[in-house]
């Protein structure tokens, strides 16, 4: 058992899964986070569907809403490098 290393979990989501799961962590629904933003909830359903790029100004709409950094939402799984994290 010696050679054992776990292994790492991981998924990959999108920018717009990101999104909706920070939403949903946040207890949000679409039209609550609409009326937040002042973003339609049309176009937020868009951009968490992927049918719509996020762009800068709304990420850092949402962000703020939110309550995350930008890069989260624009860079869903972007990691430090390990001499930057540590």
């Amino acid at each position: 058992m010696k050679e054992y290393k776990a292994a790492k979990k991981r998924i990959i989501v999108s920018v717009g899964e990101s999104i909706r799961i920070i939403r949903e962590l946040q207890e949000l629904s679409q039209n609550q986070l609409s009326h937040i933003t002042g973003i339609p909830q049309a176009t937020i359903s868009a951009i968490e569907n992927d049918r719509v790029q996020l762009g800068v100004e709304r990420a850092k709409i949402l962000a703020r809403a939110l309550k995350v950094h930008p890069g989260v939402l624009v860079f869903p799984g972007w990691e430090l490098p390990n001499e930057i994290a540590a």
